[in-house]
């Protein structure tokens, strides 16, 4: 074995071996599934959670699961869902504490009264257009369990960096810096989360590891008010400072942790915390629902994927909710009125950020309970449209803008919707589903570069001449593209031939037949079958799907 071979056994995929592997596994029969998988797979037809556990299934899923299934969920959210969540809390808190410590000292002590404040923005964006796409190329060649914990190790040393800088331009460095290694995580991790759980699972789990951006933001607050009351000056460092050796020293060990928690793919996991049997399962489980492991991303895959509407259908929503998000610029505002002290302008927007919170979670457990994504993100996006609305009208009275700072917290949850309306509709490609979060990411960040410096200029600050009308307008298109997604899936629904499984997801005629059990229901997509739902037991029931006919047992 050569050193090429022996590192990519280390930090690769054998493709070969997994395509062998899912072959083996699809292939084994319904009544041995059931004998191999006893330990995580529930045979009890009648059963009924008690009246503690649907309460408390009203707000966790896993509460309402039958004993086996439950233990089995409940062992991903502590290793996959719990890791991500303190990534990306560490990632955002670093991001917040920029404009924290602008706010909070920074500014004077360096001397920032230009556009500095923007340009640190700027920068990081910069990195992030460079890093996003590559590093999920990356992926498709390194495992995620040593690429996203090595970036992550990289991102916490430069955080501390930042402490020691005397002028803006090493934080100009460090923030271009950050941006690569930054760039992997949140689509990384929306990737890996959208390969573990099921439709009637994900959405919350994607709003709540999206949501540590709202915690961290809180935290943020809290913390940096903490710090400049309880260190500033300690060992001749202002409180600024000391944010930034903080963040970093929380960042080291969750960056070590990623090297045991990320899991990997089902198809290819090699995770300490679970047993081969645990992750032979975990590909059967995906399977049913329709979801395809991870293949080699080759130039020609690449060019069919760049072909279709699909990275653009999901991308055009995407960015605009990005580039919209107005939220640093509350404490600007709140800094300019001058009767609040340094800790209230770090502590009044983490209300807001509660109220995101508890709307993203509110939201996304209807979704998850509906099946459904488009209502749900419209609501979302209403939220935003009316915030900045009123803001930019602007001269509102205090207590109205109190409130339009506010809704757009309110309207927090289209992030993770989001995701998981595209993890559920390229189900059926891998590297679509991280690529298109990517492509997102770079072409928020291209604009992103620029825009707050065009919309938004710090001179101005706290009222915008231009910023607020400009992100009413563009809600406006956001919502216009989430209605071309709709319109797009659907389309496809119909134009290839597709089948919607029990679990609401598109398939391919032939893996629903190959996955059916003894209780599904089917919708046809052809609209000559007139959308007809087939629900029954013990019958045989003929479904033809463009010429192909096939009778089945359901």
């Amino acid at each position: 074995m050569t050193w090429s071979e022996k590192l990519n056994k280390w930090v690769g995929y054998n493709r070969e071996y997994e395509a062998q592997r899912l072959a083996e596994l699809t292939a084994v029969p319904v009544e041995e599934r059931l004998v191999r998988y006893a330990d995580f797979i529930d045979t009890e037809v009648n059963f009924e959670p008690s009246k503690v556990d649907l309460f408390f299934g009203q707000f966790w899923d896993t509460f309402k699961k039958p004993p086996k299934e439950r233990n089995y969920v409940q062992k991903l959210d502590l290793c996959i869902l719990i890791y991500s969540l303190l990534s990306f809390f560490v990632k955002t808190l670093d991001n917040s504490n920029i404009s924290n410590a602008f706010v909070s000292g920074m500014k004077e002590e360096l001397h920032l009264y230009g556009q500095e404040r923007n340009l640190f923005t700027t920068f990081f964006n910069v990195g992030s257009i460079v890093g996003a796409v590559p590093s999920q190329m990356i992926l498709n060649r390194i495992r995620p369990s040593i690429w996203i914990p090595s970036c992550e190790l990289s991102w916490s040393i430069m955080v501390m960096i930042i402490a020691s800088t005397k002028g803006a331009k090493l934080i100009y460095a460090m923030r271009f810096l950050m941006g690569i290694t930054e760039s992997v995580a949140y689509p990384g991790f929306a990737l890996v989360l959208g390969s573990w759980y099921r439709p009637d699972e994900l959405a919350k789990r994607m709003t709540i590891y999206d949501g540590a951006w709202a915690i961290a933001n809180m935290f943020s607050g809290y913390i940096q008010a903490g710090v400049y009351t309880s260190m500033n000056g300690l060992g001749g460092l202002a409180g600024w400072r000391w944010l930034f050796i903080i963040d970093g020293l929380i960042g080291l060990p969750i960056a070590l942790l990623g090297y045991y928690a990320i899991p990997d793919f089902p198809i290819n996991s090699r995770a300490k915390w679970m047993s081969q049997v645990q992750r032979d399962y975990s590909v059967i489980r995906m399977e049913e629902v329709g979801r395809k492991p991870p293949r080699k991303l080759t130039l020609s895959r690449l060019g069919q994927i760049m072909k279709s509407w699909r990275p653009y259908g999901f991308v055009w929503p995407y960015v605009f909710f990005n580039i919209c998000d107005t939220s640093s610029y509350w404490n600007l505002w709140l800094k300019s009125l001058n009767i609040y002290t340094v800790q209230q302008v770090n502590l009044i927007p983490t209300a807001g950020y509660a109220c995101g919170l508890v709307s993203g979670y509110l939201i996304a457990n209807l979704s998850d309970r509906a099946r459904k994504r488009f209502p749900f993100l419209m609501l979302a996006v209403f939220f935003n449209f009316l915030g900045n609305l009123l803001l930019a009208i602007w001269n509102v009275p205090f207590g109205v803008k109190m409130f339009a700072f506010f809704l757009p917290e309110i309207g927090y949850p289209l992030w993770g919707l989001m995701l998981t309306w595209g993890a559920e509709t390229f189900q059926d490609d891998a590297e679509l589903r991280g690529l298109a979060v990517a492509m997102g990411n770079t072409m928020a960040s291209a604009m992103g570069a620029w825009f707050p410096l065009v919309a938004f200029p710090t001179p101005q600050a706290p009222e915008y001449k231009l910023g607020y009308k400009l992100v009413t307008g563009l809600h406006g298109l956001e919502a216009l593209g989430l209605v071309f997604f709709l319109v797009m899936s659907k389309r496809e629904l119909k134009t290839r031939g597709k089948v919607l499984n029990k679990f609401g997801l598109a398939v391919d005629i032939e893996d629903y037949m190959d996955n059916g059990t003894d209780d599904m229901s089917l919708e046809m997509a052809d609209e000559e079958a007139g959308k007809r739902v087939y629900q029954s037991k013990g019958e045989d029931v003929a479904v033809t799907v463009k010429d192909v006919t096939v009778t089945e047992k359901i």
